[in-house]
């Protein structure tokens, strides 16, 4: 079997100073790339995160330089990308993975824990993405991977900013996807599911032996590398398990004539009709939806 290869390739991986983004810090320096560890995290003993990480690379031969900004400002997200040119001369490879959680049930949430969850979450994918974007175009290629999570897509007890934030950096990817498609830039999203330092206590003890942290990262290095060639995909995984998820719409039911008008009733009667997922499938863009529809007249 050949192994993915990057070699000569840099790589930017944010929220890299333990857990997921470690894991994929460590794969990505393993196959040869340079590697800008960001993290703002201290450990226990106070070390910063982002240089443990750094150091282990530089002990196993690869190339890693830190990085303690944050990503939710412009200005952090721009020093960021600044730190992997004034280093290594480009960015290659963004993984958008760093995060924190602000647990609480909607009407207990306060505007501050809304805030912060939706700043380095969205915000930061944002923030970060834009000026490496520009790198990007500039030379024509460019792999970047945003994190998604399925307390957004079906989701989750106490999580409402949270998912909320998820599902924003989904929306990012879905037009990110359409205006770079023409510079051999490709953009997916994980929703990735791991027992971290972040999501300590959430799972049962048996579960949390099951769901490490390694076990999402084949999936991002491939995502990743020159051999993929798709883009704006969604994929779920968790102990091993892979797997494409989807926003998708049904055949629907056509009422009216696009001239009368429509009543609650028509909806009413012809509701399963309406609800109904079968035969669902995903689009690539918002203007396909309206294959499902009629021709509007004229056109």
């Amino acid at each position: 079997m050949e192994s993915i290869s990057f070699e000569n390739r840099v790589a930017i991986v944010t929220g890299a100073g333990e857990g997921i983004g470690r894991e994929y810090a460590l794969d990505f320096a393993n196959r040869g790339a340079c590697v800008v560890v960001n993290d703002i995290g201290h450990g226990p003993d106070q070390c910063r995160t982002a240089d443990r990480v750094v150091d282990e690379i530089k002990r196993a031969g690869g190339q890693a330089v830190a990085s303690f900004d944050s990503v939710a400002t412009m200005a952090g997200g721009q020093h960021i990308v600044d730190t992997a040119m004034d280093h290594f001369g480009k960015v290659d490879i963004l993984i958008n993975n760093a995060g924190i959680l602000r647990d609480r049930t909607f009407m207990k949430m306060t505007e501050q824990e809304w805030d912060d969850v939706i700043a380095v979450h969205l915000k930061g994918a944002f923030c970060v993405t834009q000026p490496a974007v520009k790198i990007m175009k500039e030379n024509g290629y460019g792999r970047i991977v945003f994190t998604a999570s399925s307390s957004g897509m079906y989701g989750n007890f106490g999580q409402a900013n949270y998912g909320a934030a998820k599902m924003g950096v989904i929306g990012i990817m879905n037009t990110l996807k359409l205006e770079t498609a023409r510079y051999n830039i490709k953009i997916n999203t994980v929703a990735p599911n791991a027992a971290t330092g972040m999501t300590q206590g959430a799972f049962p003890d048996e579960v949390a032996k099951r769901i490490k942290p390694a076990f999402n990262t084949p999936m991002v290095t491939f995502l990743c590398s020159e051999e993929n060639r798709e883009s704006g995909m969604l994929f779920t995984m968790s102990a091993g398990w892979f797997a494409r998820s989807a926003m998708v719409s049904g055949k629907g039911r056509c009422i009216g004539d696009t001239k009368r008008p429509i009543r609650a009733e028509e909806i009413r009667d012809q509701f399963d009709q309406i609800k109904s997922l079968e035969n669902a499938r995903p689009y690539e863009h918002c203007g396909e939806i309206y294959s499902l529809g009629r021709p509007l007249t004229g056109r």
